[in-house]
């Protein structure tokens, strides 16, 4: 599919809000713990990250690969209609709980857009319309709305049409397809490996080596990618893949990617 522009971020359009709603703790993704609603360090008034272009080396590779699909301006430029938390502190705590519910309805948003973009889900796409149309009403609502909405019930409802999607378009794979839902693959030697139309959802494959493998109409969702090693990997046409997935992971030019994802600026 083609990103949808609503659910790309728009860091000019939004008030740092991932750099002062979210938490993170001292790692080797953060160089510092930051509490929630606590400014980062880094954030600059003007509401751009003043070590951008160097995060990786001074210790803050969480924030390279974090994507709030286009949550920040949305949350920044209509749920509080342009005004920045600095301005009237009055908004800030209310608009920093809104924040991570918008993220995660744009992720949801994300992944119905990609299944409706198949043909093979034809037969799906009055319910995936359905639930984009509900979703996309909720996203307009004003905050109290927003801090009512109960995400994981609505996660769990629209995982079965992304489920149901998900198996007519890997049946376009003849053949048994492999199934690692949920696996714990970490560290695993998966190189030139066929997963063409298997399941890896909810699959930890952090240091995995998937260098070379075939993902094509591979199902993605909620699988940890973070170090994986994706060189030479062929991700065409894979299911609910992310920008933050493919950021976490490892490739190079040679790692062909879906037409919706950007490739890192960080690979080589």
């Amino acid at each position: 599919m083609r990103a949808p522009e609503n659910l790309l971020a728009d860091c000019g359009s939004c008030f740092g809000l991932c750099c002062v709603a979210l938490p993170f703790a001292r790692s080797s993704d953060f160089a510092v713990d930051k509490a929630a609603g606590e400014p980062c360090r880094n954030l600059r008034q003007d509401s751009r990250c003043g070590i951008h272009s160097t995060l990786r080396e001074k210790g803050f590779a969480g924030c390279t690969v974090y994507d709030c699909f286009g949550a920040g301006q949305q949350v920044s430029q209509s749920t509080f209609a342009g005004r920045d938390w600095r301005e009237q502190p009055s908004n800030s705590s209310e608009m920093f709980a809104v924040f991570p519910i918008m993220r995660d309805l744009h992720e949801l948003l994300w992944y119905l857009a990609d299944a409706r973009d198949r043909d093979a889900t034809a037969s799906l796409h009055d319910r995936l319309s359905s639930d984009n149309a509900e979703l996309h009403a909720l996203t307009e609502s004003p905050p109290e709305v927003l801090l009512s909405v109960d995400v994981s019930g609505l996660r769990s409802r629209i995982n079965e049409v992304l489920l149901d999607a998900s198996d007519l378009v890997r049946a376009e794979v003849k053949g048994k397809k492999k199934n690692y839902r949920g696996r714990d693959l970490m560290g695993a030697q998966l190189a030139g490996a066929n997963l063409r139309g298997a399941s890896l959802r909810g699959t930890y494959l952090i240091g995995a080596t998937l260098r070379g493998a075939d993902l094509r109409l591979t199902d993605l969702i909620g699988a940890d990618l973070r170090g994986t090693d994706l060189r030479g990997a062929d991700l065409r046409g894979s299911l609910y893949a992310t920008q933050f997935q493919i950021d976490a992971a490892r490739g190079d030019r040679a790692t062909r990617l879906p037409e919706s994802l950007a490739r890192p600026s960080h690979w080589t």
